[in-house]
């Protein structure tokens, strides 16, 4: 089922707008990740895609259908809260025939096709335990089989991982992404963990403040972020964030003291206030017929394993590099570095609109 949202509005009382004007298309059988800083609207939105809120001005379309009035009962969704919410007084598999007991469906096809979810999540053997006797990843398979046995056209997903452990967050997100392509149900995800967002999703609206700010396959935003907030908001580390003006077709740091002369700055206006933005694995030495942007000294080396981060100043601001080791390059070593193709960009100081 493909879902649009036509300039879906949610003010909630005190004028606090929580979504402005927001527009999109989820398409049929595509995971989605709603992520954002907390207060974005994130969790607003899927509440207003379940019929929980209202929205207070737009439409809400499931294929050609228009579902904005419609209670949540009425939508044929499943939701999957944060917190499980679990029954305790009832075994995995009566919690998980629960929704189809509501709908009056017969109980040997409540049973059949709750363990078939179950089997699909991996909770089979454990279908006569309560829910205090699960783990935490144990009782979220419970909650998506719950949210999946009534085959729902949609599947929300409100923050699923945010209670569990790191390394069993990794396993459980790549279980509901093979889950989710299993049974190809059109899947929104709210997370405010970039790497869970650009793991397992197809695409990410990405929100501030209740306003998209940009959405694209989770790859193409990052090679491609629309402003600046978004440059800054994907990537571990975070990328090097340098402010400063434009000088004679050059970037010069606000402090005056570094310059990077780099040809695509090459027609921004003179004078003008920018960021200049660089993620970390797109600074490197510069090898014999590159483009030498700057000249800088390497203030700290730090071995992790594979990789190897450096810190270069730029005047007076510590900037983060992996540069390539082939280049042996130590500590109070002085370099001239060059940019890659992809990972360098400036936008505007003020509205942080993309320039390069």
């Amino acid at each position: 089922m493909q879902v649009k949202l036509d300039h879906v509005t949610k003010e909630f009382v005190g004028k606090t707008i929580a979504i402005n004007d927001f527009s999109a298309t989820i398409k049929e059988g595509q995971l989605v990740a709603l992520l954002g800083p907390s207060g974005c609207g994130k969790s607003t939105m899927l509440y207003c895609l379940s019929g929980i809120y209202d929205v207070s001005g737009g439409r809400i379309y499931f294929d050609d259908k228009d579902v904005t009035d419609l209670s949540p009962d009425q939508r044929n969704i499943g939701l999957v809260f944060q917190n499980y919410a679990l029954y305790p007084h009832m075994t995995v598999l009566e919690n998980s025939c629960f929704p189809l007991e509501i709908q009056k469906v017969e109980k040997s096809e409540r049973v059949r096709r709750a363990t078939e979810m179950a089997k699909l999540v991996h909770i089979d053997e454990y279908l006569d335990r309560k829910p205090s006797q699960l783990s935490g990843g144990q009782q979220q398979r419970v909650a998506i089989a719950r949210a999946l046995v009534k085959r729902p056209q949609l599947l929300l997903l409100d923050e699923p991982l945010s209670n569990l452990d790191a390394r069993l967050r990794i396993e459980m997100r790549e279980e509901i992404r093979r889950i989710q392509q299993e049974t190809g149900v059109t899947t929104v995800f709210v997370t405010h963990d970039q790497e869970e967002a650009m793991s397992i999703s197809d695409e990410i609206f990405l929100m501030k403040k209740g306003v998209k700010q940009q959405i694209a396959a989770p790859q193409d935003m990052y090679d491609e972020p629309a402003n600046c907030f978004v440059a800054d908001f994907l990537g571990n580390p975070p990328i090097n964030k340098v402010p400063g003006y434009i000088k004679d077709g050059k970037f010069v740091t606000e402090e005056g003291d570094f310059t990077i002369t780099w040809s695509k700055l090459a027609g921004l206006d003179e004078g003008r206030k920018v960021y200049l933005s660089m993620r970390s694995e797109s600074i490197d030495k510069a090898a014999k017929g590159s483009e030498v942007v700057g000249n800088v000294k390497v203030t700290n080396v730090y071995t992790m394993g594979k990789e190897i981060l450096y810190y270069v100043a730029m005047g007076q601001h510590h900037v983060r590099a992996y540069i390539d080791p082939d280049f042996e390059v130590k500590k109070d070593d002085q370099i001239d570095i060059t940019f890659k193709k992809k990972g360098v960009f400036v936008f505007d100081f003020e509205t942080g609109e993309r320039l390069v």
